[in-house]
């Protein structure tokens, strides 16, 4: 779905040292009174808010970064701009647990992190190394090189690449690969295209690609340099928008929503959100999907071959949600009554496995990780999903059994505290 351009909004500043959970009464885990599902459901906007804070925090991180790298373009500048990216990614990750079950986080989500894209679409590829959406008129569009391009038949002025331009270019032509805005959009133009395949190695975008006047590589640098600027303001605003929705001390956003609805309606996002990710998302769409396929093109960094920490993060977030915990990117641990708490009260032999298999999937994802940051032979998620690949495949498939059989103790655990059908979406996978 597309999503419309949101300016930054007006109503809240945000201070990065807010503490979150101060907004009721402290919370222990040695406290003697039991935990209700209100509780739960509010501790659960108080991680959302906090894991849209530390996402904003590294966001503006990412946009300075940007913005030294577009006025002082040097390799120096041009890896921090990297680092920070892959920095911003850490905390967003685990904040794709609350898009699940919650339509505002639903419909607003592909304007951030919306993928596998047609990189064409905004700049130059290697045309012999292009692998597109067959039919898609906008796969080539290139609209850094160009003030007009035309897509399906429609002429549009690219001439002011400004946020709000590149908002409305999502998905035009009616193709969900045409994505021009979010974090694999800056990834993209950080990193341009992994032309490696299933080798060691990731994007090699030379930092001249910015330089301006007569250094400046494969053309349109200014453009280029434009484009970064507005895509990377653009994911500013729109997780300040997501922080105001999710804030305490307001009655009109959509925390304020949240708890005013019934407990049980709010338990039944949490959990419908913690499977779906599991299950459809993580384990088929991200995992499957790509290892059935050998497919890179299908991995979810694919430019700057981060997908191991991706996929580690979206599991992080599961485990989060779970035992309402958090770490935020300054090392506070934000912590409340959980889930875990609720069904413990009532089954604590199935709050001991779900949490035994919870760690077992971020063991599993650890592996995954471990293997890809190994600093000897190291396999990358696209090397591990390589045809013939039986190592790479059995750790991938490793992780993907392990999120599957800690799905089915989710639904167990819905039914435990009275929803009958939590029916996780599984993205049309069978497992």
């Amino acid at each position: 779905m597309k999503t419309p351009f949101r300016p930054a909004p007006l109503a809240l500043t945000v201070a990065a040292v807010l503490t979150v959970g101060c907004t009721h009464t402290p919370w222990s885990k040695d406290t003697a009174a039991p935990v209700t599902k209100a509780d739960v459901v509010e501790h659960y906007a108080d991680l959302a808010y906090a894991n849209y804070q530390d996402a904003l925090t590294t966001a503006r991180a990412l946009d300075e970064a940007t913005d030294r790298l577009i006025a002082n373009p040097t390799d120096a500048n041009l890896e921090a701009a990297k680092q920070a990216w892959l920095a911003a990614r850490v905390p967003y990750q685990q904040t794709e647990v609350f898009r699940f079950g919650n339509t505002i986080v639903d419909d607003w989500e592909g304007q951030l992190n919306a993928w596998p894209l047609d990189e064409g679409l905004i700049d130059y590829v290697k045309a012999d190394d292009y692998q597109h959406e067959l039919g898609n008129a906008g796969a080539t569009a290139n609209i850094i090189a160009n003030t007009r391009i035309n897509v399906g038949g429609e002429t549009i002025d690219v001439s002011n690449l400004t946020p709000e331009l590149l908002a409305n270019l999502n998905e035009i032509g009616g193709s969900e690969a045409n994505v021009a805005t979010g974090y694999h959009a800056i990834e993209f133009l950080l990193w341009g295209q992994d032309l490696h395949g299933f080798e060691l190695g990731a994007g090699e975008r030379p930092v001249s690609d910015y330089v301006t006047g007569a250094g400046c590589t494969h053309g349109h640098c200014d453009r280029r340099a434009q484009y970064l600027d507005a895509v990377t303001d653009l994911l500013v605003s729109d997780l300040e928008w997501m922080v105001d929705q999710w804030a305490p001390g307001h009655d009109d956003n959509y925390r304020a929503q949240l708890l005013a609805a019934d407990a049980n309606d709010g338990v039944q996002k949490m959990l419908f959100g913690m499977g779906s990710l599991s299950l459809g998302e993580l384990a088929g769409e991200r995992m499957k999907v790509a290892l059935e396929a050998n497919s890179y093109e299908d991995e979810h960094d694919c430019f700057s071959d981060n997908t191991h920490n991706s996929h580690y993060y979206n599991g992080q977030g599961i485990q989060n949600v779970y035992t309402g915990s958090y770490r935020r990117v300054d090392g506070r641990l934000v912590e409340g009554p959980s889930l875990s708490d609720l069904v413990r009260q009532t089954n604590p032999e199935l709050d001991a496995r779900l949490n035994a298999q919870l760690e077992a999937s971020m063991k599993a994802l650890g592996l995954l990780k471990a293997k890809a940051e190994s600093s000897q032979a190291p396999m990358r998620f696209d090397m591990m999903i390589a045809p013939g690949n039986a190592a790479g495949a059995k750790i991938v498939n490793g992780a993907i059994m392990a999120l599957v059989e800690q799905t089915g103790s989710i639904e167990q655990a819905a039914q435990e505290l009275g929803i009958e059908a939590l029916s996780p979406d599984d993205a049309g996978h069978s497992f």
